[in-house]
């Protein structure tokens, strides 16, 4: 028995759980890959926008940062095209900015950790659903059944429940990790905010 047989004896759900498994892949590495592109030095990048605007002015400054896809930059941005206007006109309009980028940071991790959660449910649906059948054919043969017809009904039962585990646990540990990813983004934004606002001011 290989292991193509044992999955077709959950039943349907497993194609619940199959699916599952996938959006949770393909959602884990397309995070991973926004992340990565994310990332970058605070510190040193607000040295080149400095330097850049006492090079080249406020105007390539501007196209610089819309060029950059990381945070960071959509919020030094943000603060340029208010630079006129009061330090807490432009600390309102970095924090919105900010808002708007760690909304984009932690898309599709809702969803992430709802298949983190359901996965194992489906599972244990599926143990259920497939001991009400056995219990149903004991029924059936009014008792006249030996261990092997139980255990077989039981062991068909339970993979659904392996299965939603197989998925859940994996699902869970990235999430937790995308998290904590992102939660290091918003301190990085936060305590480099103070920053930004006086190169802006400058």
């Amino acid at each position: 028995m290989n292991l193509f047989v044992i999955i077709a004896k959950g039943g349907w759900l497993m194609i619940a759980i199959g699916i599952c498994s996938v959006i949770a892949i393909a959602i884990f590495i397309e995070r991973l890959i926004v992340l990565h592109h994310s990332s970058v030095d605070t510190k040193t990048f607000i040295y080149e926008i400095k330097s850049t605007i006492g090079k080249r002015g406020i105007g390539k400054t501007k196209v610089l940062c819309e060029r950059m896809k990381v945070p960071i930059a959509s919020l030094i941005k943000a603060g340029l095209e208010l630079k006129d206007r009061s330090k807490q006109e432009i600390r309102t309009a970095v924090e919105n900015a900010g808002k708007v980028e760690v909304h984009k940071l932690e898309k599709n991790l809702g969803i992430l950790g709802t298949i983190a959660a359901i996965a194992p449910l489906i599972g244990f649906l599926g143990t259920v659903t497939g001991m009400i059948k056995a219990f149903m054919k004991i029924q059936v043969l009014g008792g006249n059944v030996n261990a092997s017809v139980l255990a077989g009904g039981i062991w068909e039962a339970l993979v659904t429940t392996a299965a939603g585990l197989a998925v859940g646990i994996p699902a869970l540990i990235f999430y937790n990790y995308l998290v904590s990813k992102v939660d290091s983004f918003v301190l990085d934004m936060e305590t480099n905010s103070e920053d930004i606002l006086n190169l802006l001011k400058e």
